[in-house]
């Protein structure tokens, strides 16, 4: 079969502060026509950098090619290729859709009107031809109240829904190659599995190559036809992905199929309420095209629950269910109408010192590192950043401090010095966790802190959060859409629909014995995903 996309010897330098890296050595593949390469490995393996260099986005002076790299698309050289040829091929013969959406998403515009300018830009539509066929990309990636998302702006969708938006963007001119970089990080497994079908039915009627960059094996296995595993910029094994799955032949390789998260032991649980949420309701206003109607979506519906002391709370369900609303109203970072109290203090204390003491003890790790690391500030500041405020250190105590919590989630302490922007997605993640470890808090709200890492990271995430957990006695609500990993974390479930808790109670017995056909819904699509 041919042969549209060959990358040969390809080796990636990168001109830092502290000399030369390079990312990626010596590495080569091939994507057949209408098949699909998966590229795996852990994060900082250089699968993205592989990515980006296909389309020539890496930044140049600082990223630069050996004399042997090749990458040709349809036998014609891309590395070093005029602009001109390059505006040609992206977005019409090869489409991208990156691992985070809000950093590719314009903030100060409509979701609708961005897919509207993109189909504009490369078709003849008229306006209102471009912004139908807006609305049925977004009726394809499976948006739901499209009226509605379509005049929404992309802090105003939930991390899934913005995921979907860049799919339907990729999608408008049909390309020839799709690079999919973690394309369904964010999603829930129901809309992975309808996300990866979509792809798959595009891929057999358009005759479309994909590039599927991912962390998650499983995934892999169920969509991708060759598989190459990257480590430390090398290619350390590729072949038919099913002979790699059944045969692996590297000790890496046997590792990451290896790597799948454990159940929690049953344990002693408090019954010492930290956090009480009584008649809570979340309400948001409703951009609409009509600027003089206005209307209100009723986010959370009158919520009530207790969260004990040194315990876990999982909090699931699906893409726009509320999730994070919840976490933002308890972090008291949006408005709410109803009652939260912290170790029985009113979290809408007037009280200034009441205030920046609930502020130390309630941490929030946001799903998106990438929009909540500021990129002017170096990791080092980033993380102790909070240190100045709510406690008294030498500048030696506060180095220390730094650096023993950067090490406890993985990242070297002689990297402190670099910028965001410096690191993978999985690494920025493990940042943002470190940034509120280091405060010491007695309650943490993880919104997704995984979804960015690869299975053998996660696990050490997962199995560092434990052991802070049991040290500290930290309390922690665990918002995410990976079943698995809400099993290994959590003492107690919480399954949200519609802005509603529809099922509650102790993590075994919801996973064993759901009651709510939601419920069930959910744990059938995870189990059903995984094995496949």
């Amino acid at each position: 079969m041919k042969n549209i996309l060959e990358i040969s010897n390809l080796s990636i330098n990168f001109a830092t502060r502290d000399g030369s890296f390079k990312a990626v050595d010596d590495i080569s593949f091939n994507i057949e026509s209408n098949k699909t390469m998966a590229l795996v490995g852990e994060s900082g393996s250089g699968k993205s950098v592989t990515a980006m260099s296909i389309l020539q986005l890496l930044p140049r002076p600082q990223a630069s090619y050996s004399k042997a790299s090749s990458i040709k698309f349809k036998g014609d050289e891309i590395i070093d290729a005029s602009n001109d040829k390059l505006l040609n091929i992206r977005g019409n013969i090869v489409s991208m859709i990156f691992q985070e959406p809000m950093t590719s998403l314009n903030p100060y515009h409509r979701v609708g009107d961005q897919i509207t300018e993109s189909i504009l830009l490369h078709t003849d539509s008229t306006k209102k031809e471009a912004i139908d066929e807006a609305k049925k990309l977004l009726e394809l990636v499976e948006i739901d109240d499209i009226e509605r998302r379509f005049y929404a702006y992309p802090h105003e969708l939930s991390g899934g829904q913005r995921q979907r938006i860049m799919i339907a963007m990729a999608l408008v001119n049909k390309p020839q190659l799709l690079i999919a970089d973690e394309p369904t990080t964010a999603l829930d497994v129901t809309i992975q599995a309808q996300i990866l079908d979509l792809m798959s039915k595009l891929k057999n009627e358009l005759g479309m190559s994909i590039l599927f960059i991912t962390h998650d094996l499983g995934l892999v296995q169920q969509f991708s036809d060759h598989v190459c595993v990257m480590k430390d910029g090398i290619i350390v094994e590729q072949g038919v992905t099913s002979d790699v799955f059944n045969n692996p032949g590297h000790d890496y390789t046997k590792r990451l199929l290896d790597a799948e998260p454990k159940p929690k032991e049953t344990r002693t649980i408090s019954k010492n309420p930290i956090i009480q949420v009584d008649n809570l309701n979340v309400y948001y206003n409703i951009p609409s095209a009509n600027i003089f109607k206005k209307s209100t979506f009723h986010a959370v519906k009158d919520v009530s629950f207790k969260i004990f002391e040194n315990t876990t709370i999982g909090l699931v369900g699906e893409s726009g269910s509320g999730k994070s609303t919840l976490g933002k109203a308890i972090a008291n970072l949006i408005s709410y109408e109803g009652d939260i109290f912290f170790k029985d203090k009113d979290l809408n204390s007037n009280s200034s010192k009441e205030k920046k003491e609930l502020k130390k003890n309630i941490q929030i790790v946001f799903q998106d590192p990438y929009g909540s690391l500021s990129p002017r500030m170096t990791i080092g500041e980033i993380v102790g950043e909070g240190l100045g405020v709510h406690f008294k250190l030498s500048k030696k105590e506060r180095e220390l401090k730094i650096d023993k919590v950067l090490s406890d989630v993985g990242i070297e302490v002689n990297a402190k010095n670099k910028y965001p922007h410096e690191f993978s997605g999985g690494q920025r993640q493990r940042i943002a966790i470190a940034r509120s470890l280091i405060m010491n808090p007695s309650f943490m709200i993880l919104d997704e802190p995984t979804s960015a890492l690869d299975r053998s990271i996660q696990i050490q995430v997962i199995n560092l959060l434990k052991s802070i957990q049991d040290e500290y006695g930290l309390t922690y609500l665990f918002i995410s859409h990976d079943l698995k990993v809400i099993r290994s974390m959590s003492d107690y479930i919480f399954v949200m629909k519609n802005g509603e808790i529809v099922e509650s109670g102790i993590s075994e017995e919801v996973f064993d014995e759901p009651k709510e056909e939601y419920t069930k819904k959910l744990l059938t699509a995870a189990l059903r995903y995984a094995s496949e």
